[in-house]
């Protein structure tokens, strides 16, 4: 019994608790998702049905535009309307630790003592892109755990910030004015991913400039989607109901025009495919593959196999193990 007690809850019985509310289960069950992902295939089956139902919002943009400023804001305005709220923040890893840094998290304090308000910080741990590699499991985790929004921070690092497109209803790119060339910084990539522009800080000088130069961007872009440009001073809690209503409106254009459930179908693809790596990945690293592996490696070193042959040969051995039926 005291062995039971040293383990813990079963993965599952953590994902039950969690959907009936318990916070702290929820904040261990989220720990088991970003630390040990081979986890998830016993908290995957025990959230089965629950999830794909939140209302998820990204943003993303460059360092020191206001992405917490603004994410801290749109939390009170939704929680104003009555709605459960859930933030991941996916901060830089530390170099000592490999955990987040937790910046995200002392900014936005104010919500702390709030029940109907989650925060959560992600590690990115060198993952490209902008959001940490549990970040898709761990959205799913707040959805079944019954929250109506779930918004996603990403780390802030530039233009190939862009994988938050792929998991987001709807991504909003925040900028600032005063910042070198405003445009430029958007246009090689954050620009083709914005649902919606964000131009926070719009009670300093240049604001309005900028935002003109986005406006006549979204203009001449071809194609029939172009986002929206709102202006936002987030410390000042201006233009947060404008943008409210913007990431309503295009969800509610997504839902009309089958995007949304595009976009939801790409998602999942998307997880399933960077699930299945994952195994592969551990079934490579682990006995007998991993001896098979340097098999294969002595004989591209000695000439008598090409990588190329190499690797189909490895694929082949672990594909050809006992497959786990289908339901």
């Amino acid at each position: 019994m005291h062995a039971d007690r040293e383990r813990g809850p079963a993965p599952a019985e953590l994902a039950a608790a969690a959907v009936g509310g318990d916070r702290r289960a929820l904040a261990r069950l989220l720990s088991a998702v970003e630390n040990a992902p081979a986890l998830w295939r016993e908290i995957g089956p025990a959230l089965a049905g629950r999830a794909g139902g939140a209302q998820t919002v990204g943003l993303t943009g460059a360092p020191g535009v206001g992405k917490s400023t603004t994410v801290s804001a749109l939390v009170r305005a939704y929680r104003g309307a009555g709605r459960r709220v859930a933030v991941l923040a996916v901060d830089p890893s530390s170099p000592f630790t490999g955990g987040a840094l937790l910046g995200d998290r002392v900014r936005m304090s104010e919500h702390a003592g709030d029940p109907g308000v989650f925060i959560r910080s992600l590690a990115s741990r060198g993952r490209l892109g902008g959001l940490a590699a549990a970040t898709a499991q761990a959205l799913r985790v707040l959805e079944a755990a019954g929250f109506d929004v779930v918004v996603v921070e990403t780390v802030g690092v530039g233009q190939a910030e862009i994988d938050i497109a792929a998991l987001a209803d709807t991504t909003c790119v925040l900028l600032a004015p005063g910042a070198g060339d405003d445009v430029q910084a958007v246009k090689a990539g954050l620009l083709e991913v914005a649902d919606v522009l964000v131009v926070n800080k719009a009670d300093r000088p240049g604001a309005a400039r900028t935002i003109a130069d986005l406006t006549a961007m979204t203009r001449m872009r071809a194609g029939g989607r172009r986002p929206a440009v709102v202006r936002v001073a987030a410390t000042l809690g201006e233009g947060i109901d404008e943008l409210v209503e913007r990431i309503a409106a295009h969800r509610r254009d997504l839902a009309a025009t089958g995007e949304l459930d595009r976009r939801r179908l790409a998602r999942a693809a998307d997880e399933i495919r960077g699930l299945t790596l994952t195994a592969l990945r551990d079934r490579l690293a682990a006995p007998p593959h991993d001896a098979r592996l340097a098999e294969l490696a002595h004989l591209v070193i000695a000439g008598t196999a090409d990588p190329w042959s190499a690797a189909e040969w490895l694929l082949a051995d672990v594909l050809t193990a006992q497959p786990v039926p289908a339901p």
